[in-house]
């Protein structure tokens, strides 16, 4: 099993990626997509970055234009990654990992199996300046554009307001939404969000990102703690807190996951201690069930 932390000190992302989703690719089915099939279905115009061995150099040599082949072999899915961007998501595990950058090899790892899969994929990154975000594409450019908006990519601010949000569900388009959050929110303007967007693309799975310190409250003595978007402290005893916590925050998490289910989305919680493995195979559970 490979750990998130070993996986970041590799310090090379499309190789984290790659290597992440080696064991999960192993006897994964292919989708049903246009691709390079046997049976002709349809010509269209070649754009950069396509396979050149899909070319139809006879029809080039009597139009001199660029068409490739496609036939009809399976239907393409849409992946929507969103990662949450915000302040929150600075926080670190004993492990020294950030959620943050997690999430950044969860989003890497997720885009090169859907690309593997034959799907398209896009990226939305959430942060209160504005919105990054790739249209989906399935070109071979696409994984190198992704893997360069994440690996430029640090955390601030709070989450954005709606007007900030609204381009995201402005247009319906059906997707699979795969948003990656620590799910900090003040108002329930991240259920919000994820709530529109099911309502556009009609399906949404939730990873609820968790540092291991946090769920285990591994913390000792007199603590102060800072929220990260707020600059808000306090000071506390860990010893005299853990337990009751420890119970407020189950509480939490158990509400979370219900309000989640009942809103329809698909949700899953990780440590981020834990392997990216839990993930992908949840995607490529829910892929399969589409």
């Amino acid at each position: 099993m490979l750990t998130p932390e070993y996986l970041h000190a590799l310090h090379n992302l499309p190789l984290a990626a790659r290597r992440a989703a080696e064991g999960v690719l192993h006897g994964a089915h292919a989708s049903r997509r246009k691709g390079a099939g046997m049976e002709f279905s349809q010509y269209r115009p070649y754009q950069p970055g396509d396979d050149l061995r899909r070319l139809d150099w006879r029809l080039a040599a009597r139009s001199d234009r660029y068409y490739l082949r496609e036939s009809e072999v399976d239907t393409s899915l849409v992946v929507h990654l969103v990662l949450d961007a915000t302040a929150s998501m600075n926080h670190q595990d004993d492990n020294g990992l950030s959620k943050l950058q997690y999430g950044k090899l969860l989003c890497a790892a997720l885009a090169y199996v859907a690309t593997q899969q034959g799907d398209a994929v896009a990226l939305t990154v959430l942060q209160p300046r504005g919105l990054q975000h790739l249209p989906p594409r399935t070109d071979s450019r696409q994984l190198p554009r992704l893997y360069h908006t994440l690996e430029n990519l640090e955390a601030a601010g709070r989450f954005p307001d709606a007007a900030t949000l609204a381009p995201l569900t402005a247009r319906r388009q059906p997707a699979l939404t795969i948003c990656v959050s620590d799910l900090y929110e003040e108002n329930g303007e991240i259920e919000q969000l994820l709530t529109r967007l099911r309502a556009a693309t009609g399906e949404v799975l939730l990873l609820h990102l968790m540092a291991r310190n946090e769920l285990e409250f591994s913390y000792r003595g007199a603590v102060t703690f800072e929220d990260l978007e707020t600059g808000q402290q306090l000071q506390l005893d860990a010893g005299q807190q853990r337990r009751a916590w420890q119970q407020q925050q189950q509480q939490w998490l158990r509400e979370t996951a219900h309000r989640a289910r009942t809103h329809g989305f698909d949700y899953q919680q990780l440590s981020t201690a834990e392997p990216l493995t839990q993930a992908l195979r949840e995607f490529l559970r829910r892929r399969a069930r589409g």
